[in-house]
């Protein structure tokens, strides 16, 4: 018999005929009409030269070909079922891949030396390629290219079912000045943070951000003294000089010129910004992807 072009449909066919012993419940089982059904059932005749199955007061009787068919056709089935729906296990202790992740500024400063730490320690083999981008919209393309795994950042403004997300992270605005600014002596009230020179921070190389947008719905304007691409030197150029800037807290903890500034919190009711595990549906599944992500999100939980 040559089983080239063998429809695996007609063995779920007879696999359902010969529980059902009738061909309407066996069409509902599979989930075809019942003309395909019949269809079915003659083709596997014409193939194997047996008519399969008598009609019958009682039912579709099977031959005896059928049945010393029966239990090989369904175990065959089920190992197929299992190879299809089974994916080998992932054990990262003795893996050998590269993740390729992509980081927005905030995630790099804060979160990656703990994960690139934790992963040092307990997976020798795994190792990363981290991609930099700015633009929020820029992890959807990635991800779509397939040029990386993971991104990690604010949630892009266009996403579909392709895309998943998960929440990993939160943090609040905070105003940073240096220790000997003469702000420090007194409330951060509205008056006074309008009277500041400020720094923005502009991936993009805008003149505004989410500090411009908020006083701008009340009708006010800050003074922009620098803007700048680079988040991490915020705090450095904060403590040299007598300009301001909002920016979210953990970046001002994680820098090594924190001893220097004093905080306030922003007279605005800022937002929290949440950073998120975004990924492409496509990848949802995998054993090793699963793991990274999980991954992710305990180093970030630990921090």
């Amino acid at each position: 018999m040559d089983f080239h072009g063998l429809d695996l449909n007609l063995l779920v066919a007879f696999d359902a005929l010969m529980n059902e012993r009738n061909v309407t419940r066996a069409a509902t089982q599979v989930g075809v009409s019942q003309p395909a059904m019949s269809a079915a059932l003659s083709r596997l005749r014409t193939l194997l030269g047996d008519p399969l199955f008598q009609r019958s007061s009682a039912g579709l009787v099977p031959t005896a070909r059928a049945r010393d068919l029966a239990l090989p056709v369904a175990a065959a089935l089920r190992q197929i079922e299992l190879a299809m729906l089974t994916q080998p296990a992932f054990d990262p202790t003795t893996a050998s891949v590269t993740f390729r992740l992509g980081l927005q500024d905030y995630p790099t400063l804060v979160l990656l030396p703990a994960l690139v730490e934790a992963l040092e320690r307990a997976t020798p083999g795994i190792s990363l390629n981290v991609l930099a981008y700015n633009d929020r919209d820029t992890a959807v393309d990635l991800l779509d290219a397939g040029s990386i795994d993971i991104a990690i950042g604010v949630t892009p403004t266009g996403m579909d079912a392709r895309i998943m997300t998960r929440p990993l992270m939160r943090d609040a605005f905070v105003t940073i000045v240096s220790t000997d600014h003469p702000a420090v002596s007194g409330p951060m009230d509205l008056r006074t943070y309008l009277d500041l020179q400020h720094v923005l921070v502009s991936p993009e190389g805008q003149l505004h951000g989410l500090v411009d947008q908020t006083l701008a719905q009340q009708g006010k304007q800050r003074k922009l003294a620098l803007t700048l691409p680079q988040l991490f030197a915020v705090p450095a150029v904060i403590a040299r000089t007598n300009m301001a800037a909002t920016i979210l807290k953990r970046v001002a903890d994680d820098s090594l010129a924190s001893h220097r500034l004093v905080m306030f919190t922003p007279p605005l009711g800022l937002p929290e910004i949440t950073f998120h595990l975004i990924w492409h549906r496509r990848s949802d599944s995998n054993p090793a992807q699963q793991w990274f992500r999980e991954f992710i999100a305990q180093q970030s939980a630990a921090l």
